[in-house]
């Protein structure tokens, strides 16, 4: 937190600059709270908020969050910041000017350095160096996009547990240009029970940057109907529920897009290494898509895929999947519920191609992705370690050449 003075007309008054998050763009991710060294950000049903007893402006949260509703300030006088019940009822942030005591703001004294630290996230911060430029916040919650349901198409077995959705929204007439590795923000209708708009879901987009449909101002999104939490507790999810239950012609509210740096490389002889579990699969499927599309003959990067579901019935995309041409991309599957057989996890088919893994890592070309339920990062960066490790090579050398170039990048939840 900085320290500065506020000049009144009757008096000098310490003041500090208080970090906070704005609720309004804020789409509930958890990367920020996940980021922070400091255990500063905390959040409830409703909003992610900034202790600004605890918050010391080393800005790790900055880079990674996917919207900017992070990289908000006001300036305070010293003891009087915003505190965390209050942020907790907020819909919208405070106005951005001064306390009307202390007007105007002076020079910067005493000011508390920032503590330069890397993000605790194992991923990079910035997008690879020949991604494309994305957009991001087109439309916000004030002014969302209308888009209408072109298709809701169920890619879990009928009989598997999983009810996961490919649905496709249709943009019209309305500019909603997406990159591959981006998402949008789903806002469903209604109130919650304190009589409040709900808050939007954010969803990773599906379908490449020139539509589901190629040529159509169109995305699709993979979403999963939530009925349990990760506890296997029974939970209503609100939003995955509305979305699954939409029918074609159904209008939806979107904003965003979002992301900048979880981004797919333009240079197609870029070789991608994609690790996901479940719904993790749509920036996935979105980028081989991308590569399917362009022609991808000789010099043509390598793609390869580690996908993990509790069985194949529960795998989104299983069918389509397996008849990609293996000379296309080099799927390996992982299923932990197989009756009769031993769990197996995405980590554990990357130990199985260890070699291949660590040839592709040697090269400067590979981008490595990871999509899916937090818990699965120290397993799969194990993994790559290892892999590493087997060839010779450094991993906490390549861990950093991998971070620093845009070539390593996890979109957890």
């Amino acid at each position: 937190m900085e320290a500065a003075v506020i000049v009144t007309a009757d008096a000098t008054v310490e003041a500090q600059k208080q970090h906070l998050i704005d609720p309004e763009i804020c789409i509930r991710c958890n990367t920020c709270e996940e980021t922070c060294p400091s255990d500063a950000i905390t959040h409830d049903a409703r909003n992610y908020v900034v202790d600004a007893a605890k918050c010391n402006a080393c800005m790790a949260c900055i880079g990674p969050c996917p919207t900017g509703a992070i990289d908000n300030w006001r300036i305070v006088a010293r003891g009087a910041a915003h505190g965390v019940d209050a942020q907790l009822g907020w819909d919208v942030l405070p106005p951005d000017d001064a306390p009307a005591t202390a007007p105007a703001v002076a020079a910067t004294a005493g000011a508390v350095p920032a503590v330069a630290r890397e993000p605790r996230g194992p991923g990079a911060t910035v997008p690879p160096a020949s991604a494309a430029h994305p957009q991001v916040n087109l439309h916000s919650p004030r002014a969302p996009a209308r888009a209408i349901v072109a298709g809701n198409f169920r890619i879990t077995a009928a009989d598997a547990a999983s009810d996961t959705r490919h649905i496709v929204l249709d943009f019209g007439a309305t500019p909603f240009p997406v990159l591959e590795g981006q998402s949008i923000g789903i806002v469903p209708p209604g109130v919650d029970a304190d009589g409040r708009a709900h808050v939007a879901r954010r969803y990773s987009v599906s379908s490449p940057r020139d539509g589901e449909r190629a040529g159509y101002n169109n995305v699709a999104i993979t979403v999963k109907r939530v009925t349990a939490d990760h506890g296997g507790r029974p939970a209503h999810g609100h939003c995955s529920n509305y979305l699954c239950d939409l029918a074609k012609g159904d209008a939806v509210d979107v904003i965003g897009p979002f992301g900048d740096t979880f981004l797919m490389p333009d240079d197609p002889a870029a070789n991608l290494v994609m690790i996901c579990t479940g719904t993790g699969s749509a920036p996935m499927r979105a980028m081989t898509e991308r590569r399917r599309r362009l022609a991808h003959g000789e010099g043509a990067g390598r793609l390869m895929l580690f996908f993990g579901a509790r069985s194949a019935a529960e795998l989104p995309y299983f069918g389509p999947l397996t008849r990609l041409p293996r000379t296309f991309i080099d799927v390996n599957l992982a299923f932990s519920r197989t009756p009769g057989e031993p769990k197996r996890y995405v980590q554990d088919r990357m130990r199985e191609r260890a070699v291949d893994l660590a040839a592709l890592l040697a090269d400067p070309r590979t981008h490595v992705y990871v999509c899916g339920l937090a818990g699965m990062e120290e397993g799969v960066l194990a993994a790559l370690a290892d892999a590493v490790r087997a060839a010779g090579r450094d991993w906490d050398e390549a861990w950093d050449s991998l971070r620093a170039s845009g070539r390593l990048h996890f979109e957890t939840y």
